[in-house]
Formats: structure tokens, C-alpha cells, sequence
């Protein structure tokens, strides 16, 4: 008896007529750092998000209120087109906000998005490098990794090609190619250091764009692994010893920074930055003092650090952008479960404020 895969079994129904209605998958963070989503049928295809309505769900079962009153509310910021439903469906990031209409503790987009409008005139651009590493259910460990004993050393692993150097290019491609349906503004990937690590780059990307594509980016990464029955995690130190962490590499820059001469203000930033080093590590994610200990390409989490071309830095001036004298900086400090918008609100603002 042949057997049929539940993938094409959906297939099946993903065909069939929606009789005029859209499919919109809510989408927000939760009290975890962590992805949450629910749908709601729309009645005509949304073509901005002001036309989308304010939606709750229980945060007591999100890490985001207690029972008595768990009401939280969904305000819609950013839509992207659905690629696992495809058609007119939709992908809606949303905002989270007590009942009495202020932002909820976990909402750090809402200070983001001021931090962004305050400094809108200097034209900022972002750009996030993901790593994360896929997870086999059954062993909890690295996906292709043998199930005793350990891989070969890290060497092979980097921009590998072929069996025995990279496990999981398939959800790669499929993460790829659905961020690029969604409309995120993925720039690229590449299999990383640590065998089953890989890597996604999204941006460039102007202000508040930022924290929220890469979100989604997160979000279509989830669903597609869920897919393939693998997990995904983004802890920066996800497998102890000698294999490399797992970061959030955040390039920056603002008009000035681009222009010619742009590179005195890249110092100039970076010198200001410095004199705020623990006030960004505060936000540069969870258990980042297990990555940043000054191997495995990582400056010390102790102290700040800068230089041209030097992946063991705390900010990287690319190699290019010191012989070209303008561009922009690589604040390579952010572990891989950073909230961007934490992140990018602090650079901009450290970097150019009093």
C-alpha cells in the first residue's frame, strides 16, 4: 500500500477556492522572547495594516499577565505575504499592549519605533547576520551530528559543500525562498563554523524595518523547520567546548557614515558607543557571556574593543570600508536571541545622542 506524505495531503486543501476570504496569522512576541500565532479570517485582501482591526489573546498563558486579567491586546504594525498559504494570505507582526491601551512590558518596539522617529532625519540602516543551529527532537542535539561521540573539528564546516560537511541545506533553501515570497529583505545565507550551523542576513534595512523583518524571518524559520520535523535553536552557546557560539552580528550605519569622510563618524559613533559597553551587553542577549569570551572569533564581554578587519573585536571596521574611508561598522557583541529592537535602539541611540 503506497503511503502518502501529510505534506501532500495539505496540498490538497491548500488548492482548494477560499471563496474571497483571506487568512491572516497574527503574529507577536511573547513574555519568553519567543514566537506566538493565532489566525483570523478577513472577509477582503488587506492592503495596509491601518485597515487590519485590533485583535487579544490570553497573556497568562505567554508569560505576560496573570490569570485574573489576562487580556492582552494585538495591534498590527507590519504585514508580509503568507508563503505556507500562499494566495492573498498574510502574515501579520503585531504590537502587544495592556488593556488599558499601554505598551506591555515585553513590547520593545514601541520605545524602538520613538528612538527610530527621533533620529529618522539621519537616514539609518541596519543589517542583522542570524545564526542559529538546527536541532535533532529525538537526541537534542546538533541536527547530523552522530548520535554518540562528536563530528570532526571545526574547519571544514564553514561555506562547506557536500555530505559530511553540511546537514540541513534543504531547510535553508525552503527558509530562503519563503522569506523571499514573504517580501523580507533576506540579503543571504551560509552554513557556519559548527557543523549544522547556518546562517541568514536581512537587511539593509531603514530603522524600525529592522527588528521587524527580522522577526518574521525568525517566525518563517520555525514554521519551515516545523515542516521538516527538526528544531531550531538560537542560544549563542548551544553546544559546549571548543565549537563556536552563535551571534547576532549587527551592521550599522547612517548617511553621514556613507558618504565621503563617512569613516570619522563611524569613530566618532564607535567612541560613544564605547563609553556604553555594559549598558548595550545588558541587552545583547541571554547567556552571552558564554560566547563573548574572547575565542572562537568573539571579543570579551569584560571589555570594549575596536579595530579594521578584526573578527576578534567588539565592533569591526570592514577591511573596504577603512581603505575606502566611508560605510559603515559591525557591532559583532549581539548573541542570537537578541530582540532587534532592543539592539538597534541602543546603537542609534548611544551612537548618536548626548
Amino acid at each position: 500500500m503506497a503511503v502518502i506524505s501529510n505534506a501532500t495531503i495539505l496540498q490538497k486543501y491548500l488548492n482548494l477556492d477560499q471563496r474571497g476570504s483571506v487568512q491572516a496569522e497574527y503574529i507577536w512576541i511573547d513574555g519568553f522572547n519567543q514566537l506566538r500565532s493565532k489566525t483570523k479570517t478577513l472577509t477582503k485582501v488587506p492592503t495596509s495594516v491601518t485597515e487590519l482591526s485590533e485583535w487579544n489573546y490570553d497573556g497568562s498563558s505567554t508569560g505576560q499577565a496573570e490569570g485574573h486579567d489576562s487580556d492582552i491586546l494585538l495591534k498590527p504594525v507590519a504585514m508580509f505575504n503568507d508563503p505556507f498559504r500562499g494566495n492573498d494570505n498574510k502574515l501579520i507582526l503585531c504590537e502587544t499592549y495592556n488593556p488599558d491601551g499601554t505598551p506591555h512590558a515585553t513590547n520593545f518596539r514601541y520605545s524602538c519605533k520613538k528612538v527610530m522617529d527621533t533620529y529618522a532625519h539621519t537616514i539609518p540602516w541596519f543589517g542583522i547576520e542570524q545564526e542559529y543551529m538546527f536541532m535533532d527532537p529525538e537526541t537534542n542535539r546538533p541536527y547530523g551530528w552522530p548520535r554518540n561521540g562528536y563530528p570532526e573539528p571545526q574547519g571544514k564546516y564553514y561555506c562547506g559543500v557536500g555530505a559530511g560537511k553540511i546537514f540541513g541545506r534543504d531547510l535553508v533553501e525552503a527558509h530562503y525562498r519563503a522569506c523571499l515570497f514573504a517580501g523580507v529583505n533576506i540579503s543571504g545565507v551560509n552554513s557556519e563554523v559548527a557543523p549544522g550551523q547556518f546562517e541568514y542576513q536581512v537587511g539593509p534595512c531603514e530603522g524600525i524595518d529592522m527588528g521587524d523583518h527580522l522577526w518574521i524571518a525568525r517566525y518563517i524559520l520555525e514554521r519551515v523547520a516545523e515542516d521538516f520535523a527538526v528544531g531550531v535553536t538560537i542560544h549563542p552557546k548551544p553546544i559546549q567546548g571548543d565549537w563556536n557560539g552563535a551571534g547576532c552580528h549587527t551592521n550599522y550605519s547612517t548617511e553621514e557614515m556613507r558618504e565621503e569622510g563617512g569613516l570619522a563618524a563611524i569613530e566618532k559613533a564607535i567612541e560613544k558607543m564605547s563609553l556604553k559597553h555594559f549598558e548595550h551587553i545588558a541587552v545583547y542577549g541571554e547567556d552571552n557571556d558564554q560566547r563573548l569570551t574572547g575565542k572562537h572569533e568573539t571579543g570579551h564581554i569584560g571589555a570594549f574593543s575596536y579595530g579594521i578587519a578584526n573578527r576578534g573585536a567588539s565592533i569591526r571596521i570592514p577591511r573596504h570600508v577603512g581603505k575606502e574611508g566611508k560605510g559603515y561598522m559591525e557591532d559583532r557583541r549581539p548573541a542570537s536571541n537578541i530582540d532587534p529592537y532592543r539592539v538597534t535602539e541602543i546603537i542609534l541611540e548611544s551612537s548618536l545622542g548626548p
